[in-house]
């Protein structure tokens, strides 16, 4: 007999699995040091920050919907590739920057990296498993992603501690595991065949083209959107965290305890939601988004209960970012899981746009260090929270 294991543990996700771990070592090695070197080494605005994650996220969504798309005709592996290798040459350009516009096109060409390999990679875990271990996958996925997360932050502090604070030198370091990354989507095998619930069968080019996107799917992404409205994104976070009178090293020790329990917590949070309804697991991640959100714009200087919410906080991404996506593709045939993932994830992409514009604009108001917006954001989560927990809609149906 088969074990439960052996039926989602394949081959691709192992090493899909380990090259998100090398990639995300690169990427969070850079990003809590990002707020310091824009606002700090280049002298850049907070809206700039806001701004520049913005449309850094948007390039990614837009990528991700043509990735998606076209990686149901034609393949996986070359996009991931592809989009690992781009993410490699943005963080060079990042760390090269003299200005913020150079840091937004490094970020935009990270990020489109980001959407070319993001759909493909998403739509080839799930083709190789069955629906009711969706969610099993991609929490399996994220924990590993995350625990690159972790490892990343580790390395700028020994980079801090080694270069003498040199945020410049230490960015750079990041371009290493992005190599690493790269090669090792080599070994991820194609397969380019999808299996129905009934059977395994070849999805030719032409049903891949005109099968349309369910109602079902409309139905389950639309709100999930909606509430990224208000996903201010975590640069503005850390910057809030340094604003209160943290130090770089704290900062960053911040960020690998909030990666930390994300990573912890995204494969039992996606063992949870293959047996439970996972719009009420997300909806539990949202209440630790708000709940974060709210608390982090009330304090007014550092304490034990700062470090603590920031902890607290990685069961949102872990609760709803691989869950989230198993809910779209429940929704979708698997010969168009490409197309529906960069769809949801590029919109997805803009509605975090959408937030760091309105979170930057609002940043100065009130006591001028984030409070305002950052508090309408975590009233916001909780009543989205709520809406999935308590309003019977589509997207809580099987």
């Amino acid at each position: 007999m088969t074990s439960s294991r052996s039926q989602w543990l394949t081959r691709n996700l192992v090493v899909l699995s380990l090259v998100s771990l090398t990639q995300d070592a690169a990427s969070e090695l850079m990003y809590p040091l990002m707020p310091l070197f824009l606002t700090g080494v280049l002298a850049a605005p907070a809206i700039v920050l806001g701004a520049v994650e913005g449309c850094a996220e948007v390039a990614a969504g837009v990528s991700k919907y043509f990735a998606g798309r076209a990686s149901d005709r034609i393949g996986r592996r070359t996009f991931i590739t592809t989009g690992y290798g781009l993410a490699g040459i943005g963080k060079s350009i990042v760390a090269a920057s003299i200005g913020w516009p150079t840091v937004l096109i490094g970020r935009v060409v990270d990020r489109i990296g980001k959407g070319v390999r993001s759909a493909p990679r998403d739509a080839m875990i799930t083709n190789s498993v069955e629906p009711e271990y969706y969610s099993r996958a991609l929490g399996f996925h994220r924990s590993a992603d995350t625990l690159g997360a972790v490892i990343g932050p580790i390395f700028a502090l020994i980079g801090l501690e080694l270069l003498n604070g040199n945020v410049r030198a230490v960015m750079w370091w990041a371009v290493l595991p992005a190599i690493a990354s790269v090669l090792l989507t080599l070994l991820v095998k194609e397969n380019l065949s999808t299996r129905s619930s009934q059977t395994t069968r070849a999805v030719t080019k032409s049903e891949v083209s005109h099968e349309p996107l369910p109602k079902e799917f409309w139905t389950a992404a639309t709100p999930l959107i909606l509430i990224a409205m208000t996903n201010i994104p975590d640069t503005l976070i850390l910057l809030r965290i340094s604003q209160l009178g943290v130090s770089t090293t704290r900062v960053v020790l911040a960020y690998i305890a909030f990666n930390a329990i994300y990573t912890l917590a995204a494969y039992p949070a996606g063992v949870i939601a293959s047996r439970l309804r996972p719009a009420h697991v997300y909806a539990i991640g949202l209440v630790a988004f708000g709940l974060t959100y709210i608390t982090l714009g009330q304090l007014t200087h550092e304490s034990a209960v700062l470090y603590l919410v920031v902890a607290f906080y990685g069961f949102f991404p872990a609760l709803t970012d691989g869950i989230g996506k198993a809910i779209i593709a429940t929704k979708t045939p698997k010969a168009v899981h490409g197309r529906a993932q960069g769809i949801f994830q590029s919109l997805s992409g803009g509605a975090i746009l959408v937030a760091g514009l309105w979170g930057g604009a609002l940043w100065n108001q009130g006591n001028g260090h984030g409070s305002l917006p950052l508090t309408i954001a975590g009233v916001l989560g909780l009543i989205g929270a709520g809406y999935l927990a308590f309003v019977k809609t589509p997207i809580n149906a099987p």
